[in-house]
């Protein structure tokens, strides 16, 4: 900064001024400071300003894996939300284990982050009692506490019921008459929430015995063939898979081919996400959707108004989800 200072023929006062303060220097000087701090290279040290001002500019984000891209869409309305505040996002992966996730919530508190978006509502109390104690904004995502008494809730919410969402795949399908049902999914706690939903949904209609596959994640497209390859084992008549997420879904339509399992004649197939696979696939997937843009943005609304001491208004707030019907069923 002293170097800057000398270049433009400036105080050190005013060169902070022009980099905190841009409206308070007269526009001549301020494009001189600006000039010398091109010429020089010179990057301002927020570290020390975060210390000054006790705000980093910077929110984190831990979500499960950056290798599934049903989370993509919600971290980029997330990240443009956040800039557009003056924030920027930092990211990281819990790889959907528990101690990951606190070493990561840990090294973020370190770093003297102003807020964190986390993925789920499942954290362990030791977590979620540190967290409140850090007395930053904190936003939950996919998923939704049954209530604001709920132990679970962090701080605010923005997400949706996967119980729900299970019972509305199974109520889709069972109104089309099936009744040997299957799930394909992830050995984590959303999708189990999904294949409760689906098995109290299934149970009230007479329909006990749902099979179910989970996989231990990251999860992959081409574990679905071994997945429904065992399903089949099971349950010879199985006439309905719902699948976790839209990937697993496509790899149960790619064995469908495969083995010349017609679809929906033989076997109707359900994914969840309303990815761009599902408008794509042949036959095109009968889908979940789930509003992951507007969850970002969402979350990323609420933690900017907390940050600027505002109230948030609702801060418990359920996107839904709705069924979009296609061939695959």
């Amino acid at each position: 900064m002293e170097d800057v200072a000398r270049e433009a023929g400036v105080s050190l006062v005013t060169v902070s001024r022009a980099i905190n303060l841009p409206t308070k220097v007269a526009p001549r000087t301020l494009a001189e400071v600006r000039a010398a701090i091109e010429r020089l290279g010179y990057v301002p040290n927020l570290t020390a300003g975060s210390l000054a001002s006790n705000r980093s500019q910077i929110v984190a984000a831990v979500v499960p894996t950056i290798s599934n891209l049903v989370f993509s869409e919600t971290i980029d309305s997330l990240a443009r939300t956040l800039a557009d505040g003056g924030y920027q996002l930092l990211l990281g992966q819990s790889l959907y284990r528990p101690r990951e996730e606190l070493a990561l919530v840990n090294a973020f508190l370190g770093r003297r982050v102003d807020g964190l978006f986390l993925t789920g509502c499942s954290q362990d109390a030791a977590l979620i009692a540190r967290l409140r104690r850090s007395n930053i904004p904190v936003v939950q995502t996919w998923d939704l506490p049954s209530g604001p008494e709920d132990g679970t809730l962090v701080d605010m919410a923005v997400g949706f019921s996967n119980a729900a969402a299970g019972r509305l795949a199974a109520r889709h399908l069972l109104s089309r008459g099936r009744r040997a049902l299957g799930f394909i999914g992830a050995e984590e706690q959303r999708s189990r929430q999904r294949l409760e939903g689906f098995r109290e949904e299934a149970a009230a209609a007479g329909v006990p015995d749902v099979a179910a596959e989970l996989i231990r994640p990251p999860v992959r497209v081409d574990q679905a063939a071994a997945r429904l390859a065992q399903l089949l084992a099971r349950r010879p008549d199985l006439d309905a898979v719902f699948c976790n997420n839209d990937l697993l879904a496509a790899g149960v339509l790619f064995e469908c081919q495969r083995r010349g399992l017609a679809v929906p004649g033989q076997l109707a197939v359900i994914g969840f996400g309303d990815m761009s696979i599902a408008e794509a696939a042949f036959p095109k997937l009968t889908t979940v959707r789930v509003h992951r843009g507007e969850m970002g943005e969402r979350a990323g609304q609420l933690l900017l108004a907390r940050l600027a001491n505002k109230d948030p208004g609702e801060t418990r707030i359920d996107i839904g989800f709705e069924l979009v019907e296609r061939a695959s069923t």
